[in-house]
């Protein structure tokens, strides 16, 4: 029989599908035997006080150098790890220490590179909000660069956790709310961390933190525990993390909660039934800074031994700063309270490791690269374009921004338009100090001599002092715009940062109001790493450019944007609340049994704010305007098995080029258990040219409709789907298709 060159060409491309693919994973199951042959055997050699020493990690000092006894404990072979230890010239020295030991087993060093090395790109949540998946990927891959050329073989990123809470600080270090966008994430941080072998000297081993539900602690209070359902767990907080899992992830890191009574690093269940049983993981679990210790006040360790007792037995490898499983783990053997094989599986995920990074046969840092690599004018250039994509425009009053170049004096108030270091935000890496461009030096950079730029701080980021807005406000006054920098500064958002309030810090709510009386124009620039609370300045500023903490390019970028050389494109990857009573408040919530009615008292409503967010998830204004229209579907009926392709028409109606995200949402009408109002399973970022139109198409398939359902299995049943295509979360155009087991019977609604 003869083939048309159709269907020779579909053949063709689907051996090319499955055939590569299988033949890369082959290619890694023969690779695998010899590793484990190499790590039995020196396993074989190993005292039991070089075993623990391998589950050992110790801190470095803050400024990359280590501690004196690391350099004898490494010669002896006790020190397996460290953390913050870091440059070619400190790590090499410390690796040298660790080739003199008995066995010659190489040092793995590990830091925090959380959103980039030296050069330092936007928050995690600044970046989630660009929803450009490759852009991230890119400056996960050049964090990641920089790191592995100055002797960093493991950062502790991404964080994965799904934040729901915007008082907790660690909000900043992750996506956002949604489970889709940050499985996403979490996939294409991963790969740009490790690429397809993280033993290459421009990659690093990531680690997906924290496991699990750390960012839906009580009260948004950090470190604070969480108690929910399984099935809760297994469909909203557990996808991004079997993301990190499907991307190769080389580590996981215990949260520092509890989860339903069971803090992390002593629960069984998340290390041993999920991530090694359910998932066929073979990643190192560390426990994060001095987790182990803690287990004695969470209450279910009596002392350091059972804490101890309890880390090894759960299923961790790897005891981070404290020192329970070092000093008590050969009492523990000898007790018969923890199995030799216990302490072996634990050595065995450690020397596999270090194998799969390279460390036996690469074992230095060059200190040339370092030297080449880190903090490069190219790095530097793509930090520049990720934080001018990542800013997201809330409000934008009759074409305020952007500024016209022909203005010709500008006021510029708030402290942190002149704020180096709080241009980088918090977790910075190695970023310096020195190294950031502030708003000012950005708008200097772009204006030269042609505008006059006035700066006045008008009062610090804490704003208790307010000496300094009449000066603020006379410039504001004298110029023909004024740019307002307000927000938080980098301690304000992070670990250990939650707050109960957030406002705008201190007073600078007053300073908006002093320069909006003056009745000139300007536009809010705000810096924070959360959503904040600030419905008078969303009702009375002509525009709001949220900038988050943009890093290295930071007021270079905030230059463009302002002055229209770059279309912000961003969109909120969290829900801005109106106030902290609406928290916790996301767009994909359960439907209640008696949703608002504006005219009826006994409904879901609070009698003294809105239901509505401030801002909802997926928005973001342009200088553009873009129109989605003609949605439509290949089917309006399908089998449990099979797909719908979905597609929209998207116009640049502006006179401006300009970037749209593209969002498309689903809702499960009729369930066994009930569904969210909005769940996201697509979106596009696509740029568009003025007048350019173009058609943008998603597929849905059966597990982007399924859910977790009573059982704990995902489950797709019959039923009707809504299907909305929009610009945000709540907007958009809407269709809707039935899935039924029969090609006939259609499932009717009561």
């Amino acid at each position: 029989m003869r083939l048309d060159k159709t269907k020779f060409a579909l053949i063709l491309l689907l051996f090319f599908l499955f055939t590569f693919p299988l033949s890369a994973q082959i290619s890694a199951q023969k690779k695998q035997p010899e590793i484990e042959r190499k790590v039995t055997l020196l396993l074989s050699k190993m005292t039991l006080a070089e075993k623990l020493g391998q589950l050992q990690m110790l801190d470095g000092e803050a400024n990359g150098k280590f501690r004196p006894e690391h350099l004898e404990m490494a010669r002896k072979g006790l020190l397996g790890s460290t953390l913050n230890v870091r440059g070619a010239e400190m790590s090499n020295e410390l690796q040298r220490a660790a080739l003199e030991s008995r066995l010659k087993i190489p040092m793995l060093f590990g830091f925090d590179v959380i959103h980039g090395y030296r050069t330092i790109f936007p928050v995690p949540l600044g970046e989630a909000a660009s929803w450009n998946l490759a852009a991230m990927e890119k400056s996960a891959h050049i964090a990641a660069k920089e790191a592995r050329a100055a002797g960093v073989h493991w950062t502790f990123a991404p964080m994965v956790d799904i934040a729901r809470d915007p008082r907790w600080g660690r909000v900043i270090e992750g996506a956002g709310e949604d489970t889709f966008l940050g499985s996403k994430i979490a996939f294409a941080r991963v790969r740009g961390f490790q690429g397809d072998d993280f033993s290459a000297n421009d990659r690093v081993m990531a680690c997906a933190k924290h496991f699990v539900g750390y960012g839906a602690a009580e009260a948004g209070r950090d470190y604070n525990t969480t108690d929910m359902s399984e099935q809760r767990l297994r469909e909203v907080y557990l996808p991004p993390f079997k993301a990190a899992v499907d991307a190769g992830v080389g580590s996981f890191m215990t949260s520092f909660n509890s989860l339903n009574g069971v803090p992390s690093t002593a629960d069984s269940f998340l290390w041993k039934t999920l991530l090694e049983r359910e998932w066929n993981s073979d990643a190192l679990v560390v426990t994060d800074y001095t987790a182990t210790m803690e287990l004695i006040k969470h209450g279910v360790a009596a002392d350091e031994a059972d804490a101890a007792r309890l880390t090894l037995n759960g299923g961790v490898d790897l005891e981070m700063v404290s020192r329970t499983v070092n000093q008590n783990g050969e009492q523990l053997v000898k007790d018969g309270k923890v199995s030799l094989a216990e302490i072996n599986n634990a050595v065995r995920t450690v020397l596999r490791t270090k194998y799969k990074l390279g460390l036996f046969d690469k074992p230095f840092a060059d200190a040339n690269l370092e030297k080449q690599v880190v903090f490069n004018a190219e790095h530097r250039k793509f930090a520049r374009e990720v934080a001018a994509e990542s800013f997201v425009l809330l409000k934008n009053e009759r074409e305020t921004l952007p500024i016209n170049k022909r203005t010709k004096e500008i006021a510029v108030v708030g402290s942190l338009a002149n704020d180096k270091k709080n241009m980088n935000g918090n977790w910075t890496g190695d970023g310096r100090p020195e190294d950031p461009i502030t708003v000012i030096e950005g708008l200097k950079n772009k204006l030269g001599n042609g505008i006059k730029i006035r700066y006045e701080p008008g009062c610090d980021t804490k704003c208790e002092d307010t000496s300094g807005f009449a000066k603020a406000v006379d410039a504001a006054k004298d110029s023909d715009f004024t740019i307002l920098v307000i927000g938080e500064d980098g301690d304000m958002s992070a670990e250990a940062a939650s707050r109960s309030n957030i406002d705008l810090p201190g007073k600078q709510l007053d300073l908006v109001k002093a320069i909006h009386a003056t009745g000139k124009p300007y536009a809010v620039v705000l810096m924070n790493g959360r959503p904040l609370t600030i419905n008078w300045v969303a009702e009375n500023s002509p525009a709001i450019l949220e900038t988050w903490f943009a890093g290295t390019e930071a007021g270079n970028a905030i230059a463009d944007v302002l002055f229209g050389d770059v279309n912000p494109g961003g969109k909120l990857p969290i829900t801005f609340p109106r106030n902290v009573g609406q928290i916790p408040i996301y767009y994909n919530a359960l439907p209640t049994g008696r949703p608002f009615l504006d005219k009826e008292k006994y409904t879901s409503k609070y009698l003294d704010v809105p239901n509505t967010p401030l801002y909802p998830f997926g928005y973001g204004l342009s200088y553009t305007q873009f129109n989605i229209s003609n949605l439509r579907l290949d089917k309006n009926q399908i089998k449990p098995t099979e797909n719908v392709k979905v597609s929209v028409d998207v116009e640049n109606t502006g006179k401006r080029d300009g970037a749209e995200v593209v969002q498309l949402y689903i809702h499960d009408v009729a369930a066994s258990l009930s569904r969210p109002v909005k769940e996201l399973k697509g979106f596009e970022r696509i740029v568009l040219k003025s007048g350019e139109k173009r058609t943008v198409a998603f597929i849905l398939t059966p597990k982007d409709l399924s859910f977790i359902g009573r059982d704990l299995k995902p489950t797709l049943e019959d039923g009707d789907f809504k299907v909305y295509v929009g610009n945000s979360s709540d907007s958009g155009l809407e269709e809707t298709f039935t899935v039924s087991r029969t090609a006939v019977v259609k499932k009717k609604l009561n």
